[in-house]
């Protein structure tokens, strides 16, 4: 049994992603308005002349995969990192509809005829960063392959509140059905987005850079570090897999941080290594180890200025634990390389926004 969105259960939805078109356009678009031109969401990396009609003749297919693959300026997650969110992403929108559809929208399905049209702006309910009107627009398209979403911002825009960030045209149908999951991963990636823009900001004009973790919600990773990038952050580690970070509870095992790292590099990965330093010492036996990374774990700002001089950029330094808003600046001063926030993707609040239909 298949679990994904349904699709035994609504055979509008083709199983083969491949072949589900997709459509995504900016532009006015409204009643009694035309765009003088209309640019297409930053993955075709174009712009198109608009014409006569509402979205008329400015649609444009493209596979599934091509909407977040394959574009430099949307997967701006660093490379090392994730290298091909397309198929992750599609995993999160399909869980996202399968638990919220279920076997069928009976609210929508009992009251709202088949036929019926209607169009509808996203506005934004406060002041802050967009991130993800791509993935939301995925997830009005898994529903309905002939829905056409216009973009109104780029990515990691800063809007006001009452902007209009997007609008839709499309069957009643696949529209209701699709507007909470969507909305809610446009909220939360909107939510992260501000957040880190806010820390990037407050670290302006110094060399350090606002890092996130693993503290993301569970199944949606890819979500949450896609929208960091969006705001301006960048990535640390995906996962366990792709980065060595020695902890103390691993030194702890391996009897001694020389014996950790020996045993890491005997075990013939080439992964970067990273170890955690609680103190002076630690960092010295890292630098002496031949370590090129370093966690500062919840030192004080006397203490990372020492470790700065320390390191005399030996090793790259990472301050981590109890970082805010009303510190980081400091933290960012002491002349750190990296400043690993979990409040990024943990503590976010989820951006206001909501989706306004009217009929066609």
């Amino acid at each position: 049994m298949k679990t994904e969105v349904g699709l035994n259960r609504h055979p509008h939805i083709s199983k083969n992603p491949c072949k589900r078109a997709r459509r995504i356009v900016a532009g006015k678009g409204r009643k009694g308005h035309r765009p003088k031109t209309a640019q297409f969401l930053h993955v075709f990396g174009r712009s198109y002349p608009a014409a006569p009609g509402y979205l008329a003749r400015l649609l444009m297919r493209v596979h599934s995969a091509s909407i977040i693959l394959n574009n430099p300026r949307i997967m701006v997650i660093e490379p090392q990192l994730i290298r091909d969110v397309s198929a992750e992403i599609d995993a999160c929108i399909n869980r996202a509809l399968a638990e919220d559809i279920g076997a069928g929208d009976a609210t929508t399905n009992a009251i709202v005829p088949a036929g019926l049209k209607i169009r509808g702006d996203i506005i934004a309910k406060q002041t802050g960063i967009i991130a993800g009107l791509d993935v939301a627009a995925k997830v009005f398209f898994y529903l309905d392959e002939s829905i056409a979403f216009g973009t109104k911002v780029s990515e990691g825009e800063r809007v006001e509140n009452g902007s209009i960030v997007a609008d839709i045209f499309g069957p009643a149908r696949g529209l209701l059905t699709a507007e909470r999951a969507a909305l809610n991963f446009l909220g939360r990636m909107s939510g992260i987005a501000t957040l880190t823009r806010q820390f990037v900001d407050k670290i302006a004009g110094t060399s350090a850079k606002i890092l996130d973790t693993r503290k993301t919600a569970p199944g949606l990773r890819v979500i949450d570090k896609l929208a960091v990038s969006r705001g301006g952050g960048h990535n640390h580690r995906q996962g366990l897999f792709d980065m060595i970070l020695i902890k103390d509870n691993h030194i702890a095992a391996a009897g001694s941080l020389a014996e950790a790292v020996r045993r890491v590099r005997t075990a013939g990965t080439d992964l970067e290594i990273e170890i955690e330093a609680a103190d002076l010492e630690d960092v010295q036996a890292g630098i002496e180890l031949g370590i090129r990374r370093i966690l500062l774990d919840n030192m004080s700002l006397a203490m990372m200025k020492e470790a700065v001089k320390l390191s005399s950029r030996r090793a790259k330094l990472e301050a981590s634990g109890n970082v805010t808003l009303a510190n980081v600046r400091e933290i960012a001063e002491t002349g750190v390389d990296y400043i690993s926030v979990g409040a990024l993707t943990h503590s976010a609040k989820v951006f206001d926004v909501s989706l306004k239909f009217e009929r066609d």
